[in-house]
Formats: structure tokens, C-alpha cells, sequence
């Protein structure tokens, strides 16, 4: 039996949403919680158990990336999606975009978005970053700057940037993914 199924890859496949820069889709590699360290495989667009967190750290946020997107790390853009839940990995999540982490990684600039669930009415009346609280931030910092020390590597979270600055770095990203694929 011959099927017409058409499956996508999470990072090709998938658009970055009608609303981008402002509202882009998610897709979530990682829960909430979790201290499995899921990334999609770039070959096959499948979820790879990449590591279980060598710490008893767990991801405070709902982590995975926005597609169609290119970042200085040669991966797509990264993104934290602030929900009441923890969200199922490969799950296509409207965000709406509040503000940046960015970091060093590995000596790569590895930012981080911020966004809210659009969906979620216990925080998708958050706007800005400014909007957070500050045990958000030095909870957001210490995770990543820690997470990966007893595998003896080192982060460094430069800065916590607002919204502009985040809408700025997805429309580059977008753009360095169009001239990276030829889109």
C-alpha cells in the first residue's frame, strides 16, 4: 500500500510563522523539567536523546528552536517558551516574543529568545521581559551557566536583552537561513 503522507523536517519543513518577528512557531525539543537533553537530528528531522544532564539541574523553561531560522551557531535559533506546562517535545507552540538571552557557548554566540505561549492564559499577558521577575533571571543565568560544568565545558550568559533586541536577531536569523538554504 502506497501512502501520500508527506512528513516535514521539524527545521526545513515547518514555516517560522505569519506573525515573525512578533509571534513565530516553536517547536519544543525539550519540557519543562526534563533533564533530558533532546536536540533534532539535522539529517533526519527526528528527536535524538543527545544526553541526560550530567547535574541534577532540569530545564526551567519549555527549550526548543524557531524553524526556518539560522543562528551564529550554525543551528536553528534557539528559544525558551514560558507556559503554565510542560509541553510535549516536537509540539508546534505559538510564541509570542518578550526578549533575548544571549550567550557565549563554546566560543559561539548562542542566543537564547524568550516568549510566551500565546495559548496559555496565565502568561500570555506578558508583553516584555521587563515584565518578569527578577529570581527569573538569576534562575534563567545559573541553569545555563552551570548546567554543563560537570562536563567541563563553560557558558557564559552575556546579557538579557528586550524585545527589540530579540526581534532584531530573529530577522537575522531568518534572513541567514534564506541565504544559508537558498529559500
Amino acid at each position: 500500500m502506497t501512502s501520500n503522507i508527506n512528513v516535514h523536517h521539524p527545521w526545513h519543513g515547518v514555516p517560522y510563522g505569519d506573525g515573525a518577528p512578533r509571534t513565530v512557531n516553536a517547536i519544543i525539543e525539550i519540557p519543562q523539567g526534563s533533564r533530558a537533553k533532546y536536540e533534532i537530528e539535522k539529517e533526519t528531522g527526528l528527536l535524538k536523546l543527545d544526553r541526560v544532564i550530567y547535574s541534577s539541574f532540569y530545564y526551567p523553561t519549555n527549550y526548543g528552536f524557531i524553524p526556518q531560522t539560522y543562528g551564529d551557531d550554525k543551528d536553528p535559533l534557539d528559544i525558551l517558551v514560558l507556559s503554565s506546562i510542560s509541553v510535549q517535545p516536537l509540539c508546534i507552540i505559538e510564541a509570542k516574543v518578550i526578549g533575548v538571552m544571549q550567550m557565549i557557548d563554546g566560543g559561539d554566540a548562542d542566543d537564547k529568545i524568550i516568549a510566551v505561549a500565546s495559548n496559555d492564559m496565565s502568561v500570555n499577558h506578558i508583553n516584555n521581559i521587563e515584565e518578569l521577575g527578577p529570581h527569573f533571571f538569576k534562575e534563567l543565568r545559573q541553569f545555563f551557566e552551570d548546567y554543563k560544568k560537570l562536563e567541563n565545558k563553560s557558558v557564559q550568559v552575556e546579557d538579557f536583552g528586550d524585545k527589540a533586541t530579540a526581534l532584531q536577531i530573529i530577522n537575522a536569523s531568518i534572513e541567514a537561513y534564506k541565504v544559508k538554504f537558498g529559500t
